[in-house]
C-alpha cells in the first residue's frame, strides 16, 4: 500500500521528500553532535573548576591545615560542595558531608579510578549511596598518593550550567526549515524539467509532431533538454524532408515511365504510316515488273522520302531520350550563342527562301552560354524550320529582347497565320499536331517543339509563345549567362 502511494508520487514531489529527508538528516545529526559536544564542553569546564578547589584542598592540607578547618567559602565556586579524601587503597578517610564515613572501597568508582590513572578525573552524573543525593564528581591524585574528591550536587542552577544552549538548536531548526524550502523550489523545478522531458518522450514514442516553440528555462538541465527536444525537431524535420523528396523521386519516375510509354505508343504510331507506304510501293512495284520506268521511279521517290522521315523520326527520338536519361551530365563547354545562331539562319536560308521567305537575324551582341552545342542548334534549327512549314508567312525576326550580366532574353517570331488559343497550351508536348495530315505531308516528326523546350530547360533556362497582335508566333527564350556545368 505504501509502495503503491509512493509510485503515484510525481518525480518531484519524491525527489523533494528525499531531499527533505537528507536535509532533516543531516541536520539532526549535526545538532545531535554539536548538542552532546556543547554538553561535554560544559562538564569539563566545570570538572576543570572543581579541579581548582582540589588542588586548593591538596594545598591546604600539606599546610597542615585540617580538613573540617579548610575555609572552602573562599573558592567562591559553589555551596554545598561535598569534599571527600579517599587513601591509596579506596578507603573514604574523610567526608564532611557524612556522619559516618562508608566502609565500601571506591576505587571502582570511574572518578577515582580515572585519578589513580591520569592523575585526574571525574563522573558527570552518579547516584551517591551515602547521601541519596545525584552528584557530579571531580578527583585529583595528590603528591601523597591520596584522591581527594569534589562533588557538586544536582540542583536547578547545577542543571542550568550543564545545559546545552538551546539558541543553537532553534538556529539548526531554522536552518533546517531554509533548506527545506530551498530544496522544495529546487524539486519542483527539476520535477517541471523531468515532467516536459517525459511528455517529450511520449509525445516522440508515440510519433507526433515535436517542435522547439516553447525552450526550458534558461539552466544546464534545461540547456540539455533544448538540446534534446531540438535535435529531436530536426530529425524529424530530416526525415519528412527524405520522405517527401522519396516521394517526389518516386512521382518524377513514375511520370517517366509514363512518358517513355506514351512516347513508345507514339513512336509505334508515327511508324505505322512510313512503313505501310514503303511496303506498299515495294510489293507493288514487285507486283508489277513490267511497270514504266516513270512510274518505278515515282514510288522510288515516294519511299525515299517516307525513309528520310523514318531517319528523321529515329534521330529526334534519339535527341530527346538522350534528354529524358541524361539531362544533367550532358556535356557543356562555353560558347558563343550569337555565332551559333548565324550558323542556324545561314543552314535555314535556302529552305526559307524555296518557301518564299526571309529570315532577319538582328543578334549582334556576343551572348557567352555554357551549353551543349547540338542541343542549343537543335533549339533554333526547330524553331526556324516549323516557322519556314507551318506559319505560312514571309518573315522570320531573330532579336534580342534585353540582356544583362546574368541572363539574355530572345525572340524568334514570324508574321504567319499564328495557332488558336485551344492548342497554344499544348504546342510543346510530344506528337502532338495542329493539323496532323499538313504535319505529316511536310515530314514533321511531332517532337519538333518538344525538344526545344527540353533543350532550354536543360540549359537552365525557359521558353514561352504567344500569338502576336499583328499575326504570327513569337517564341520567348530566356537564358542565363554563362550558365554553371
Amino acid at each position: 500500500m505504501v509502495m503503491d502511494s509512493w509510485v503515484k508520487l510525481s518525480y518531484a514531489q519524491r525527489l523533494f521528500i528525499w531531499l527533505l529527508g537528507y536535509s532533516l538528516l543531516l541536520v539532526g545529526c549535526f545538532a545531535a553532535f554539536q548538542y552532546q559536544r556543547e554538553k561535554d564542553f560544559k562538564a569539563a569546564e566545570l570538572n576543570a573548576q572543581l579541579q581548582l578547589i582540589n588542588s586548593y584542598i591538596s594545598q591546604e592540607l600539606e599546610s597542615g591545615v585540617a580538613p573540617d578547618s579548610i575555609r572552602l567559602n573562599r573558592t567562591g565556586y559553589f555551596e554545598d560542595i561535598r569534599v571527600s579524601i579517599i587513601d591509596h587503597e579506596g578507603e573514604v578517610v574523610y567526608d564532611n558531608s557524612l556522619d559516618r564515613l562508608p566502609g565500601s572501597n571506591h576505587l571502582n568508582r570511574k572518578e577515582i579510578a580515572e585519578a589513580k590513572k591520569f592523575g585526574r578525573g571525574f563522573t558527570q552524573r552518579r547516584h551517591s549511596e551515602s547521601t541519596g543525593d545525584t552528584y557530579f564528581y571531580s578527583a585529583t591524585l595528590t603528591d601523597n598518593g591520596k584522591i581527594i574528591r569534589t562533588a557538586v550536587p544536582y540542583s536547578v542552577s547545577l542543571n542550568h550550567l550543564l545545559e546545552a544552549d538551546y539558541t543553537f538548536l532553534w538556529m539548526m531548526g531554522g536552518i533546517a526549515l531554509v533548506f527545506c524550502l530551498l530544496g522544495f523550489f529546487a524539486t519542483r523545478r527539476v520535477g517541471l524539467h523531468i515532467s516536459r522531458l517525459n511528455a517529450f518522450a511520449a509525445s516522440a514514442e508515440r510519433g507526433e509532431r515535436i517542435t522547439d516553440t516553447e525552450p526550458f528555462p534558461h539552466d544546464e538541465l534545461g540547456d540539455i533538454s533544448n538540446h534534446i527536444v531540438r535535435l529531436y525537431a530536426r530529425l524529424q524535420k530530416a526525415i519528412a524532408d527524405r520522405d517527401r523528396e522519396h516521394a517526389s523521386a518516386m512521382h518524377q519516375q513514375q511520370e517517366k515511365e509514363r512518358i517513355k510509354k506514351q512516347l513508345t505508343n507514339n513512336i509505334n504510331h508515327e511508324l505505322k504510316t512510313p512503313v505501310a507506304s514503303i511496303q506498299v510501293c515495294l510489293e507493288t512495284m514487285l507486283a508489277h515488273e513490267d511497270m514504266s520506268d516513270e512510274k518505278r521511279h515515282e514510288f522510288l521517290e515516294r519511299s525515299l522520302s517516307h525513309t528520310d522521315r523514318l531517319k528523321r523520326l529515329l534521330s529526334d527520338v534519339s535527341l530527346i531520350t538522350r534528354m529524358d536519361d541524361g539531362g544533367m551530365v550532358i556535356n557543356r563547354e562555353p560558347l558563343n550563342l550569337t555565332e551559333l545562331i548565324s550558323s542556324v539562319v545561314e543552314d535555314c536560308k535556302p529552305l526559307a527562301t524555296r518557301k518564299g521567305m526571309h529570315i532577319a537575324n538582328d543578334i549582334r551582341a556576343e551572348i557567352p552560354v555554357n551549353g551543349n552545342e547540338l542541343f542549343l542548334l537543335s533549339v533554333f534549327h526547330n524553331l526556324i524550320e516549323n516557322a519556314v512549314a507551318y506559319s505560312g508567312g514571309t518573315r522570320i525576326a531573330l532579336k534580342i529582347d534585353s540582356i544583362d550580366a546574368k541572363r539574355v532574353v530572345i525572340s524568334v517570331s514570324d508574321d504567319g497565320c499564328g495557332v488558336s488559343e485551344e492548342h497554344l497550351s499544348h504546342i510543346f508536348e510530344r506528337f502532338y499536331r495542329i493539323d496532323k495530315g499538313r504535319s505529316r505531308a511536310s515530314g514533321g516528326t511531332g517532337l519538333g517543339l518538344a525538344i526545344v523546350k527540353n533543350a532550354v530547360h536543360l540549359h537552365g533556362g525557359t521558353i514561352s509563345v504567344a500569338n502576336q497582335v499583328s499575326g504570327g508566333l513569337v517564341f520567348t527564350i530566356v537564358f542565363p549567362l554563362n550558365h554553371p556545368q
